[in-house]
């Protein structure tokens, strides 16, 4: 007997179960929940209100769970697909498909996700050619408004942050 689950952007998980000679499935509602509960997430208060937009928000739980982890990273500081990957066992191109559909940026801060090696990466779905574009000028504006340091490479100076919970 085959088992699978089967996602929908509606948050609802279908149990299928394929058997030889029939298919059967039933229905498990389960609610849109946040990466951490609030007492344990460490998040700044003013991501408060980005942390409820998107439990309310109509998109799927992978995706809430990346834009949770990115209210976990500091103003000032930026982390990379690999790291945020990691944490929640999935791999760097799926978290950057997360980003590019973000819809809350960048007030969920979308652009302090860096490439492993610092380079900028690509930012509302675009790589930039030659490291440069209107898209990633506009990261790299963000960035260092908030304090971000950048080389004249165009690549992130520091440690990226990794202490998600």
């Amino acid at each position: 007997m085959a088992m699978g689950l089967k996602r929908k952007r509606t948050d609802e998980v279908t149990d299928t179960a394929i058997h030889p000679s029939h298919k059967t499935s039933k229905s498990i509602s389960k609610s849109p929940t946040c990466a951490m509960s609030e007492e344990s997430t460490p998040v700044p208060e003013d991501m408060e209100p980005q942390l409820k937009r998107i439990a309310a928000s109509n998109r799927t739980v992978f995706e809430k769970k990346v834009w949770n982890l990115l209210c976990q990273i500091p103003r000032g500081s930026v982390s990379t697909y690999a790291l945020l990957s990691a944490h929640l066992g999935s791999s760097p191109r799926a978290v950057g498909n997360a980003l590019r559909r973000n819809p809350f940026a960048p007030e969920v801060p979308c652009h302090r996700v860096v490439a492993t090696g610092g380079a900028l990466g690509g930012f509302k779905g675009k790589w930039p050619r030659d490291g440069e574009g209107i898209t990633i000028d506009e990261k790299r504006r963000l960035l260092r408004g908030e304090g971000v340091k950048i080389d004249d490479k165009g690549r992130v100076l520091g440690t990226p942050w990794a202490a998600f919970v």
